[in-house]
């Protein structure tokens, strides 16, 4: 069948992909990740060296990962391998470090690239570290996943990580212009669009270059489009987000961040990324109650109330309207008052707890429902705080042995404030009644 198109004409005809056409030929043209190609990049710097050393690429797609391990691999003069780690088996793997071998006999070096190299597993992945060592192959493994989870201890104490950057709107721009002289003519997007499309490729060069090509074979002679036009003929990329995955928790502690910071704005933003991206609303609304607990705390107790009223409300309604009930508990808690006081107080509880193990109450606290009870002292001596002069009796309620301990420091902000009033008011009469005994 190959060689029928072949001889037909269509393999010769068949078009590249704008991407594959615009792939850069030097590391110069790699757009967008300056810190590590530019003048004092810690890849030029590698390159000035003369040795690589091996190399984990981390980033998110379409930002050069591949293009640069091939340009490199030209840079340095070694033989360029490339591996999937989808398709890759250990016995494909031990066959590419074979031919490395060979190769190294005769003088040349071999860069195995490994795409996707997370997906081996961790037997997999130890299989790299001879060659690696001996300098069989120089390593680069490219990933959109944190190397720090997802890759073996062993084999990253042996590779340095790079960190590509997603394209930002200038480096998306370059590839536009680039395309405009590839292929002879310019977008027919006005301003407005040009920063859509940008943003629309979500930081993605392939991406991007892939809506270029739609809008082209979608334009008609003398076209051009706006904002709107330009939405209604290419599809929207959905947002690099994995429910289980990275992303999914970096926008999360982002949320939780900007509401414990203060900052409704910056808040509501992460939240309609998570929304838009198609995030169960109920985990959201689990994360805003933690919010209210946690660092909203005492000092405004409403959180908590008004944190789960969010969730029974999207219960009760469903999507879409429940979002809202979710966006008005993110906003409350962001501009509540804040105290993380009684989460401190309740780690520090913890700590204590374990640290001193199964230390008996004083008896005086203790019921005595046994006659036996009542002639070992349980109860004996307890004042009701409800008989007491201001409903409080100042008994010492902690373990003997322990000694009384001050967990709880509530803060001067929010209803904490008047917390704070009584606790010293208590604190006082505790002092006095302690000199009347």
């Amino acid at each position: 069948m190959t060689d029928l198109f072949a001889s037909a004409g269509f393999e010769k005809d068949a078009p590249s992909p704008l991407a594959e056409r615009l792939r850069p030929k030097t590391l110069a043209e790699v757009a967008g990740q300056d810190h590590l190609l530019g003048p004092h990049g810690a890849l030029t710097r590698l390159i000035e060296s003369g040795s690589l050393g091996s190399l984990i690429f981390w980033g998110p797609p379409g930002t050069g990962k591949t293009t640069v391990a091939r340009l490199l691999a030209h840079e340095t003069r070694l033989h360029f391998v490339q591996a999937s780690a989808i398709f890759s088996g250990v016995g494909e793997l031990k066959k590419i470090f074979e031919e490395a071998r060979a190769r190294r006999r005769t003088g040349q070096g071999t860069l195995l690239f490994v795409d996707e190299i997370h997906r081996f597993n961790r037997a997999q992945q130890d299989s790299f570290l001879p060659v690696m060592e001996d300098g069989t192959i120089t390593l680069i493994g490219a990933t959109t996943e944190n190397p720090s989870f997802e890759l073996n201890a062993a084999l990253l104490s042996r590779a340095r990580v790079m960190t590509f950057h997603s394209l930002d709107v200038a480096a998306i721009e370059k590839l536009l212009e680039r395309a405009e002289v590839v292929e002879g003519k310019t977008l027919p997007l006005d301003e407005n669009a040009r920063v859509t499309l940008a943003a629309m490729a979500d930081g993605d060069g392939r991406a991007a270059l892939t809506l270029v090509e739609e809008i082209f074979r979608a334009a008609r002679p003398d076209e051009m489009f706006d904002a709107k036009g330009l939405s209604e003929i290419v599809q929207r990329r959905a947002p690099i987000y994995d429910k289980g995955q990275e992303g999914h928790y970096n926008l999360i502690s982002a949320l939780h961040k900007t509401v414990r910071g203060s900052d409704p704005d910056a808040a509501l933003y992460y939240l309609a990324r998570m929304f838009d991206a198609g995030e169960d609303p109920l985990f959201i609304a689990r994360r805003v109650v933690r919010m209210a607990v946690e660092d909203v705390g005492l000092a405004d107790p409403q959180a908590l109330v008004i944190a789960n009223a969010a969730k029974d409300a999207y219960d009760f309604l469903g999507s879409p309207e429940g979002e809202l009930a979710i966006a008005q508990a993110v906003v409350y808690c962001a501009t509540a008052p804040k105290s993380n006081a009684n989460y401190t107080a309740y780690k520090a509880a913890m700590r204590l707890a374990r640290e001193h193990g199964s230390l008996m109450p004083p008896k005086v606290i203790l019921n005595a429902p046994t006659k036996l009870m009542k002639s070992e002292g349980y109860g004996s001596g307890y004042a009701y705080d409800h008989d007491q002069p201001d409903a409080f009796s100042g008994q010492d309620y902690w373990p003997p042995e322990l000694g009384r301990q001050t967990l709880y420091e509530p803060v001067e902000r929010g209803f904490e404030r008047e917390i704070r009033k009584r606790l010293d008011y208590w604190d006082k009469l505790r002092q006095e009644r302690g000199k009347d005994r």
